[in-house]
């Protein structure tokens, strides 16, 4: 370095205003001269800098070129490739590329598609090979299309789908001759004609449709499908990929697209019901299926709206759906005969499932919405018989939850059906199986929810608010039950074993909030009886016309009795309770108190070092990063004795991880056996 600092200070040559010193050749001999007179700094310039040695007269011709280039593109901007936005700004002046779309063009044609007179085939094709070419520029991997138009620039993209979306439907019908007349389109004379633009239309629009993952999207265009649902179901092809596509999108999508899905697959369905009515009920019953393995709070409204369009996909033609719900129902039957004769845990735990449970309840609400139709009255019998066993399969407390979901299904289905089904037995029987008297070894910080489960743990069963729960739910199901019966000309005879069971309960059980509870209860139909009795020494039928004794019982219904009443205000004060109970767990889980540990400067901690003389371990806070050292000791002081202790060998373990330090001490705890481990999908 001392050789070339010295070759910097050599005296440089003194310039001239002659042209050769800028000539290139004159500058390379000057180069080679250098290796003779100055070795030293040719070498350094070899080895930091061989281009500038590597001089050619043509590359300086190449650099003046580049530099003349540079210096017309700072004027002339390069074409970008890809959807920038200065791609969508078009130069007039330019000259029209042979198959580019560009504005003007789609403006055209969208102003033929709004015309007042006659649409022209030409046109409607013309927007159909548009939006080909749109979309071939999406899904091809090049993003060029071979047909006869070309789309580029997110702008034109743009304008060509909205073109479509909004006007086309409108045009093809204009075209069709379906506007006035509500005919089937392939009637019309001119659809040959427009058959073969048409179906390549609507494959590009499932191709879009599968390939969209935005919600506003996917509204967009499943109700520009909505609309083109008539011409889908023209095509049988056609037909089944979009309501395979449509039930996907009817069973995991957002809320809107989950409707807009469904009134997608019920106007296709019905345009060609014959052929396809089969098939979607048994795809759509199987999605339901395989989507309700799971409840929580989060997907109880995607299930319930599930299980309500089925219901009114098989009230569609009841003829086709009584062969599928027979089928499906005697299935259920033959899990529950299994887990019956052979006691197994696997059979038993093909019944206690929400697939099970979500399935009964499925034909329960399709069984009482068609009780004023004929062809599903059969299988009430059934289903109630299927219900009823399934409580009665493991009837433990710990499936108290299972036990109340299945009375809420058959209360429903008795006050729809107008049937008489004997649920009370399975609700009173708790009151005098279980023993409310006994203390509670856990106190629960919360009451149990049943909505969104089957089965209660062993511990669970010992908090107080699995009691609470109980009572509370059985409250609301006996009160609802009896309110959906209080109108009955045989109320009195009905409630005779539930009075008397009721009383014993009261007898038996010392805590007072669920005594007053039951109490009200009690008072409640004791005053309803009363009524029905008066009501019914007024009769002078006799009890064999069903005529005179339904119209009776209607008109006692319409008139009102005091337990209907009473079940309508609290009914009301019931919803109220439960909407402020969510603001308000709401807004605890918004306001949850932080400690906050006051944070130790290090004089205090030399403060406490030197009083207890020795090292201090300090327990990091919550605030505190993970990186932070638990561990304060001195560099120069020894690590503490360990005495030898001959018990086990886990306790020699403990005894000699105290010399360890923090670093090394994490590498041993990936070895130890008491680590928590993940969680892993076999521990569900």
């Amino acid at each position: 370095m001392k050789k070339v600092k010295k070759s910097l200070r050599a005296p440089e040559p003194e310039p001239s205003d002659s042209e050769d010193d800028l000539n290139p050749e004159s500058h390379k001999k000057s180069l080679e001269n250098m290796k003779k007179t100055d070795p030293d700094f040719y070498s350094f310039l070899e080895e930091n800098d061989e281009d500038l040695l590597n001089f050619d007269v043509e590359s300086e011709n190449d650099a003046s070129d580049v530099e003349n280039e540079d210096d017309e593109s700072i004027h002339k901007p390069a074409p970008l490739q890809g959807d920038s936005d200065e791609s969508d700004y078009e130069d007039e002046s330019a000259k029209p590329v042979k198959g580019k779309i560009t504005l003007k063009m789609v403006q055209q044609w969208q102003s033929e598609l709004q015309s007042e007179g006659k649409i022209k085939l030409a046109s409607l094709t013309n927007v159909i090979k548009a939006f080909n070419a749109a979309m071939l520029r999406v899904t091809s991997e090049d993003g060029t299309s071979d047909g006869e138009y070309k789309v580029e620039g997110s702008s034109v993209f743009n304008a060509v789908i909205q073109m479509c979306v909004l006007y086309l439907p409108s045009a093809i019908k204009k075209y069709l001759g379906l506007e006035q007349s509500g005919k089937d389109p392939q009637k019309c004379k001119h659809f040959v004609k427009l058959k073969g633009p048409l179906l390549a239309y609507l494959n590009d629009l499932l191709k879009l449709l599968g390939g969209v993952t935005s919600e506003n999207i996917l509204t967009v265009l499943l109700k520009h499908l909505h609309q083109m649902s008539i011409y889908v179901a023209c095509f049988n092809r056609i037909s089944k990929q979009a309501l395979k596509k449509l039930i996907i999108l009817w069973s995991t999508g957002e809320e809107t697209v989950r409707v807009l899905a469904f009134l997608c697959i019920l106007r296709i369905t019905r345009n060609q019901q014959s052929n396809l009515l089969d098939l979607v009920l048994k795809a759509m019953y199987m999605t339901y299926v395989k989507n309700c393995k799971f409840v929580s709070p989060s997907t109880w409204p995607g299930i319930n709206f599930m299980r309500r369009s089925l219901v009114e996909m098989f009230t569609l033609d009841l003829n086709v759906s009584y062969q599928h719900v027979f089928l499906y129902i005697r299935q259920l039957a033959i899990h529950l005969r299994n887990a019956i004769v052979v006691q197994k845990i696997e059979n038993r735990q093909a019944v206690y499932n929400w697939q099970f449970i979500n399935s009964v309840h499925l034909w329960a609400d399709l069984l009482a919405s068609t009780s004023n139709k004929p062809q599903l009255q059969p299988l009430v019998y059934p289903l109630v018989m299927v219900i009823t066993n399934t409580i009665k399969l493991v009837p433990t407390h710990q499936y108290y939850p299972l036990r109340f979901h299945c009375v809420d299904i058959l209360i429903n289905l008795s006050k729809e059906s107008n049937t008489f089904i004997p649920i009370l037995p399975f609700l009173v029987e708790v009151l005098t199986a279980y023993d409310f008297n006994k203390k509670h070894k856990k106190a629960s910080m919360k009451p149990l929810d049943f909505s969104c489960i089957l089965r209660l743990a062993k511990s669970q069963l010992t908090e107080n608010g699995f009691k609470d729960s109980v009572i509370e739910r059985l409250y609301a199901l006996l009160l609802e039950y009896t309110a959906n019966e209080s109108h009955s000309i045989a109320f009195p005879d009905i409630m005779l074993l539930a009075i008397v069971q009721i009383k014993q309960f009261l007898k038996t059980c010392s805590v007072s909030n669920y005594t007053k509870k039951m109490r009200q209860l009690l008072e409640k139909i004791e005053e309803n009886s009363k009524f029905i009795e008066k009501e019914r020494s007024k009769v002078t039928f006799s009890l064999n016309d069903n005529k005179m004794i339904t119209a009776w019982e209607s008109s006692i219904r319409t008139k009102g009795t005091p337990l209907l009443t009473f079940f309508e205000s609290w009914n009301k004060v019931n919803k109220i309770q439960k909407r402020k109970k969510i603001t308000k767990n709401d807004e605890l889980a918004g306001e949850l108190p932080v400690i906050k540990r006051p944070k130790i400067s290090e004089e205090q901690v030399s403060k406490v070092r030197k009083e207890k003389n020795g090292p201090m371990v300090l327990f990091p806070s919550d605030s505190e990063d993970e990186s932070n050292n638990f561990k304060i000791d001195d560099e120069n002081e020894p690590p503490a004795k360990v005495k030898k202790v001959k018990k086990t060998k886990t306790l020699k373990k403990k005894k000699l991880d105290r010399k360890v330090s923090m670093d090394d001490e994490e590498d041993s705890f990936v070895n130890k056996d008491d680590i928590v481990q993940d969680f892993s999908v076999t521990d569900w």
